[in-house]
């Protein structure tokens, strides 16, 4: 039986510092060019994405953490978005991936100053999920939890977010539709059912 997929990376202190200005990059696949799809890939993805984010994620580490769908920190982790110490913006896609995630005042404020961000803070501004005294183990933990779900559901609910948060009712509510359309009364959505009713583990299939 194969379990849904899940990415999950963490932050181990490292920091991009760019002392001069650097050429515009060229695009490979989709919108984004290389430095902006080392955030952004983890958006596109069909699967959760955790990050457990350990000492500072400054810069780029900052930009790459906002890529993900669940951020969890520890408390003596610090944030920064950096861009402005060096004369530059964030250009690593955080126009996509801060949005629905942090209040645009809020995003200035950091961008202006690049000032430094505790733990704590973080996750009162919305850039963490939650802390925890073991970001990696209970990252892992959380995968765990979310692979024992219907993968295909998993699936359409990141979609779900992905296309409709940000759409009119009318768009958002028809995706809605759709996605339950393409869930409902097949194998999986069966399974979760069944499994719930007999109260045992369900069992999925992942052919996605």
């Amino acid at each position: 039986m194969r379990r849904p997929r899940l990415r999950l990376f963490s932050r181990h202190g490292r920091r991009r510092q760019r002392q001069g200005q650097r050429r515009a990059a060229p695009r490979r696949n989709g919108p984004a060019n290389p430095f902006q799809d080392a955030a952004w890939v983890w958006r596109s993805l069909p699967v959760p994405v955790l990050a457990a984010i350990h000492g500072v994620a400054y810069g780029g580490g900052f930009q790459i953490a906002m890529g993900a769908d669940i951020r969890l920190a520890h408390p003596e982790a610090r944030f920064s978005v950096m861009e402005i110490k060096w004369g530059l913006i964030p250009d690593m896609g955080i126009t996509q991936t801060a949005r629905g995630v942090l209040r645009l005042d809020i995003l200035k404020e950091l961008m202006f100053t690049g000032r430094v961000v505790s733990g704590e803070e973080a996750q009162s501004l919305g850039i963490v999920t939650r802390l925890t005294a073991e970001p990696l183990a209970d990252a892992l933990a959380l995968a765990h939890e979310i692979a024992g779900k219907s993968p295909d559901a998993i699936r359409a609910g990141k979609e779900l977010l992905a296309r409709g948060w940000d759409t009119d009712a009318e768009e958002s509510f028809s995706l809605e539709a759709s996605l339950q359309g393409r869930l409902i009364g097949h194998p999986n959505q069966i399974e979760a059912v069944t499994a719930n009713l007999e109260k045992r583990a369900p069992s999925f299939s992942d052919v996605g």
